[in-house]
């Protein structure tokens, strides 16, 4: 036991430690803390009686995450696949009336673009839910966790889609969502229709049948009991069948805080013993400190921080050159190198980049060319690669919401061909130098004033030197770093980069 004196309390703390017996790597440890009072009364459970959990063994991430490049796809949104191989304006998407409506894209049509996909570059797909639904483009309602919705394709699409993939060298990444699924989902109709049903005790009854847990208040989403004992296998069962007989490489676990640390502890132990090189990665859209929690359940989580920083500093420019910089160090220094965060500027759920940065395309190519020189693994929404954007924000009077930032992909001349190459150079750039992404980072000079920063990126064979001009005046930048120094003459909102072998 140690004691010590808690100034924000104003009274002592007593923390006390125990050994557990040492377990064979793989093992699943569970175990609750209680209190004892010498006075007999009744024992005091540790966080309202909370399971804890650990997995014995090195929690690492798979050798092939750091180097990844993510391509986000929204299916609903992206492709028809209706035979049309070049169709530059599939005709169902002019006759939609709504960005709530579904547009049609299929998994058929993911296959016929993965030429595009491979030929940017790519190594990974994250795939949005693509589960049967109760009818919402988003996919996020759904109602089995072991089939295609239909409106999509089928299974046999699923497994054409993962081996065309494979074949290329891309990997896939599955949308899995254990917090909560749609109300229409067959054991929650059971379960509301009957107390007894041994549906009842998958969900949170508040005042049964007419109020329960839920996502955020939407009764359309039933909030499930991840600590129910069937509940927790159909899950998991889930996830080894995509994993294992479908061929998928990972998971991008939504809304990870709902479920508890223990489910995604077990979560864990059950990818690794099907796919032991499959990633791992959340979205906790909280707090570092909270982020880092997930170590040893997940291989790292989305880089939430890092995407409002970069929103801030080079879309809406409320961040300036030395908070971005102090931030940079901090995050860094705060987060394990083994503990993976993938980058992004936007996601299916934000206003778009574009749309903060007012369309302003030399932002995009900015921002987009800071995100491909930090460590974590790049994540690019897809559209943001060729100039897709919203008309209107998310949250503005007569919008329809996070629909918004969902409008479909942009194909043949309607995409944004010099932004497209620039993300394919950034791609090229970064496969090629892995510096990039294993390297060490070091500020070599920022001017408040002219606003120009630049950073070199550096191990022992290489180093990249990477100059930045959020002004709207051409800037001269001079960058030295250790033997290597270079000159950069920077056009405004313009960025560049210099690389040389090290002696």
């Amino acid at each position: 036991m140690h004691t010590e004196w808690d100034l924000l309390n104003w009274s002592y703390i007593e923390t006390w430690q125990t050994t557990l017996p040492v377990q064979p790597e793989g093992t699943l440890v569970r175990y609750r803390i209680r209190a004892y009072p010498a006075d007999g009364s009744a024992p005091l459970p540790a966080e309202d009686g909370e399971l804890f959990s650990y997995l014995v063994g090195e929690a690492s991430a798979p050798e092939w995450a750091a180097g990844s490049i993510t391509y986000q796809i929204f299916p609903d949104r992206f492709y028809p696949g209706n035979g049309e191989a070049e169709a530059d304006s599939p005709p169902m998407w002019n006759a939609v009336h709504g960005l709530n409506d579904i547009y049609g894209g299929t998994l058929r049509g993911i296959i016929q673009k993965l030429d595009y996909i491979a030929d940017m570059g790519f190594n990974a797909i994250w795939l949005n839910p693509f589960f049967p639904d109760d009818d919402t483009h988003h996919g996020y309602h759904a109602t089995d966790y072991f089939a295609v919705n239909p409106r999509l394709g089928s299974m046999e699409d699923m497994h054409e889609l993962v081996a065309a993939a494979h074949k290329r060298g891309i990997r896939l990444l599955l949308d899995f969502v254990a917090n909560h699924w749609s109300s229409q989902h067959e054991s929650f109709q059971e379960a509301i229709k009957d107390p007894t049903s041994r549906y009842y005790e998958w969900y949170h009854w508040i005042e049964y049948p007419h109020d329960y847990e839920t996502f955020f208040g939407v009764m359309h989403l039933p909030q499930v009991n991840v600590n129910n004992p069937e509940v927790r296998r159909y899950l998991l069962d889930s996830v080894s069948f995509w994993l294992g007989e479908v061929g998928f490489d990972g998971l991008r676990c939504d809304y990870a805080l709902g479920p508890s640390h223990d489910f995604w502890t077990e979560l864990r132990q059950v990818v690794k013993g099907v796919k032991p090189d499959a990633w791992i990665y959340g979205e906790v859209v909280e707090s570092p400190a909270t982020i880092l929690s997930y170590e040893g359940r997940f291989d790292g989580c989305l880089d939430f921080p890092l995407m409002q920083a970069m929103r801030d500093t080079f879309a809406m420019q409320r961040m300036n050159l030395s908070a971005f910089d102090t931030f940079l160090h901090q995050h860094e220094a705060y987060f394990p190198s083994t503990y993976i965060l993938p980058t992004f500027l936007d996601n299916h759920d934000m206003n778009r980049f574009s749309w903060l940065a007012n369309d302003d395309v030399r932002k995009l190519k900015l921002a987009a060319l800071c995100q491909f020189t930090l460590s974590g693994p790049p994540v690019v929404y897809n559209g943001s690669e060729v100039g897709v954007r919203q008309k209107m924000g998310m949250w503005e009077e007569d919008s329809e919401g996070m629909a918004e930032c969902r409008r479909p992909m942009l194909w043949g001349d309607e995409q944004d061909a010099d932004l497209r190459e620039h993300y394919r150079w950034l791609i090229w750039l970064r496969r090629k130098n892995p510096v990039l992404w294993h390297g060490r980072r070091q500020t070599i000079h920022l001017d408040e004033t002219a606003q120009t920063y630049a950073y070199a990126r550096f191990d022992e064979q290489t180093t990249v030197l990477v100059a930045l001009n959020l002004s709207e005046e051409e800037r001269v930048v001079t960058a030295v770093h250790h033997h290597l120094s270079h000159t950069f003459t920077l056009p405004p909102w313009s960025g560049q980069i210099f690389l040389a072998a090290r002696p």
